[in-house]
C-alpha cells in the first residue's frame, strides 16, 4: 500500500497524518502534532515559517521510522506569502493575516480598482487580509522588496519550495489572493498592472494533483531517505476539507468548521452576479476542478480566543465545561453578529461581546456560560442567514448541512445549528482537511479516479452523527433570527 503524509497546518497548530487505502477504505494515523505560534513584534505579526519547516521535517522523519512514506501534501490557510530572492532565500518573514497593516490599503486599492470591478473578475469577497491588499501595502511601503524578489510564494507553495527547491502556485491557494480570474483561472494582469503589482510575481498556476517535486537530497537525508515526492494537493485547507465532505450534492450545504466557518456549495463554474456581490459570497478554487461558492464566517475563533482570555485571567475551562455552562444559561438572552469587525483581532473577546451587547441595548452576558451560549447561538443564526442567501442565489432548497472539521466535536454547536437553521445536520468527519489532502495524493498516484470515488471512500471509512431539528424550539429561534437580522441591518 502507498503511504501518504498529510501536513495539515492551521492558524494555531499543525499535524502530520499518514493515510493508507485498502479495500476502498481509508485509514489514518497521526504521527506528529505541534503548535503553530505566530510571533508579535514591534514591526508586525509574523508566521514562524522556518519553525514550521522543522516540524514538517520531523513529521517526515517519523513517517520514515514508521514504515516509510511515498508522497507528502501540504495544506494551510490562505492569502499569506513570502518573497524569494535570486539566490533562492526567503527575503523577509511572512506576515500573519491578522496583522493590521492592510486596513488602510482597502480604500486605496478601490480608488484604482473599484470593488465592483475586482469582484467581477475574481469573485472574491472583500476582506482586509486578502493578498491583493497585502501586496499593495508592499508596493506602497516596501517597494524595494517587491521589485527585487525573484518570486512570491503563498504559504503552502513556500513550504513546498523549501522542501523541494521547486516553485509552483497551486490553484486553490491562488484563488484566495483576490487576483485570480475566476473564469480563466489565471492571474489577472490588468488588475495587477493598475495597482503596480508585478504580473510575474507568482509562478504559473498548477491544478491540484500535480507533482511538485522530490525532496532535495539534503532534506531527504535529514528525514530518513524516504525518496518522497511532494504533491500539490488542494493546498488551501478549505478546499481540502470540502473534498472530504461525504454528502455533497444538490440539496446539501457544507460548513468547514474551525477557526473560520466556511459555509457554501460546490459548483462547476463561478457564480458572480449582483446577488453574490450584494451578499459578499466568495468563489474559491476547489479540488477536482470545482468552485466553492461560500461565505467566510467568524467561527470557533470566538470560542478559542475567549478561552485564551479566561486562561489569562487564571480561569482554565475545558471545552466540555464551556458547553455545559452554556447549556444551563438563558437561551437567546444576547445575540451578536459574529462577523462584526470588532471581533477580528486577538484579545479580550468576552469583553468585546459585552460591549457589543451594551451598544445594542441587550442583556449583557456576564458569566462564562452566557458568553459561550451567545457565541454558539449567534453562529447558528449566521448559518441560517447564509443558507437562505445561498438559496436565493441558486434557486435551490437545501435540506441538509454537512459540518466537517473541528466543530463536529462540539455537540452543542451542531445541535444549535440544526435547530437554528431548521435543517438536518450531518456532522463529520473531524479530520476532513487531512482526508481531502490524502485523497488528492491518492488521485495523483492513480489510486482514485476523482471526486465521486473519493467521497465514496469517505462514506465507507468514517461515520457521521446526525442531528435533526427540534421543531418545538422553532418559535424561539424564529424570534431570535428576527433580532439577528435587525442587528445585521437585514
Amino acid at each position: 500500500m502507498k503511504k501518504y503524509l498529510a501536513i495539515d497546518l492551521g492558524a494555531s497548530s499543525g499535524r502530520g497524518i499518514i493515510g493508507t487505502l485498502d479495500g476502498g477504505k481509508l485509514t489514518l494515523s497521526e504521527l506528529h502534532r505541534f503548535s503553530n505560534d505566530p510571533v508579535e513584534t514591534e514591526n508586525g505579526f509574523f508566521w514562524d515559517t522556518l519553525r514550521l519547516v522543522h516540524e514538517i521535517k520531523t513529521a517526515i522523519l517519523k513517517a520514515a521510522h514508521s514504515g516509510g512514506v511515498d508522497t507528502v501534501g501540504i495544506d494551510t490557510w490562505g492569502v499569506d506569502y513570502a518573497y524569494i530572492d535570486s539566490e533562492g532565500i526567503m527575503m523577509a518573514p511572512s506576515f500573519q493575516y491578522r496583522d493590521a497593516r492592510t486596513e488602510p490599503m482597502m480604500k486605496k486599492v478601490y480608488e484604482s480598482v473599484p470593488y465592483s470591478e475586482l469582484y467581477g473578475v475574481t469573485g472574491i469577497e472583500s476582506m482586509s487580509f486578502n493578498t491583493v491588499f497585502q501586496l499593495y501595502d508592499d508596493v506602497c511601503r516596501r517597494p524595494w522588496l517587491h521589485s527585487a524578489a525573484r518570486v512570491a510564494l503563498l504559504t503552502p507553495d513556500l513550504l513546498g519550495y523549501l522542501l523541494t527547491g521547486k516553485c509552483a502556485c497551486e490553484y486553490t491557494i491562488a484563488s484566495t489572493t483576490a487576483l485570480l480570474d475566476a473564469k480563466t483561472r489565471e492571474f489577472t494582469s490588468d488588475v495587477m498592472k493598475k495597482l503596480g503589482i508585478r504580473a510575474d510575481i507568482f509562478p504559473s498556476v498548477v491544478m491540484p494533483g500535480a507533482v511538485l517535486g522530490k525532496l532535495t537530497d539534503k532534506i531527504d537525508a535529514e528525514t530518513g531517505h524516504t525518496g518522497a515526492y511532494v504533491v500539490n494537493v488542494a493546498s488551501h485547507d478549505t478546499a481540502s476539507a470540502v473534498a472530504a465532505v461525504p454528502a455533497c450534492g444538490e440539496d446539501v450545504l457544507f460548513i468547514s468548521s474551525g477557526t473560520w466557518s466556511l459555509m457554501g456549495i460546490e459548483s462547476d463554474a463561478p457564480v458572480i452576479n449582483e446577488v453574490s456581490r450584494k451578499y459578499s459570497f466568495t468563489n474559491e478554487g476547489g479540488a477536482f476542478g470545482k468552485i466553492n461558492i461560500m461565505k467566510n464566517i467568524m467561527g470557533l475563533w470566538l470560542i478559542q480566543e475567549s478561552r485564551r482570555q479566561w486562561k489569562r485571567e487564571g480561569k482554565e475551562y475545558s471545552f466540555d465545561e464551556m458547553s455545559e455552562a452554556a447549556l444551563s444559561s438563558e437561551p437567546f438572552a444576547s445575540i451578536i453578529n459574529p462577523d462584526d469587525p470588532v471581533f477580528n483581532a486577538a484579545g479580550n473577546i468576552p469583553e468585546r461581546i459585552r460591549d457589543y451587547c451594551r451598544r445594542t441595548s441587550q442583556k449583557v452576558p456576564e458569566s462564562m456560560g452566557a458568553v459561550v451560549r451567545c457565541i454558539f447561538e449567534s453562529l447558528a443564526l449566521r448559518y441560517r442567514w447564509t443558507a437562505e442567501r445561498l438559496e436565493e442565489l441558486t434557486g435551490r432548497r437545501y435540506t441538509t448541512v454537512n459540518i466537517v472539521g473541528g466543530g463536529t466535536k462540539d455537540e452543542l454547536l451542531c445541535r444549535f445549528t440544526a435547530n437554528g437553521t431548521g435543517r438536518r445536520v450531518a456532522a463529520g468527519p473531524v479530520e476532513a482537511t487531512a482526508i481531502g489532502n490524502i485523497l488528492m495524493q491518492a488521485y495523483a498516484a492513480g489510486e482514485i479516479s476523482g471526486a465521486a470515488q473519493g467521497r465514496e471512500i469517505v462514506r465507507a471509512s468514517f461515520e457521521n452523527k446526525i442531528y435533526e431539528p427540534d421543531l418545538s424550539m422553532s418559535d424561539g429561534w424564529d424570534e431570535a433570527y428576527g433580532r439577528f437580522c435587525s442587528l445585521c441591518g437585514e
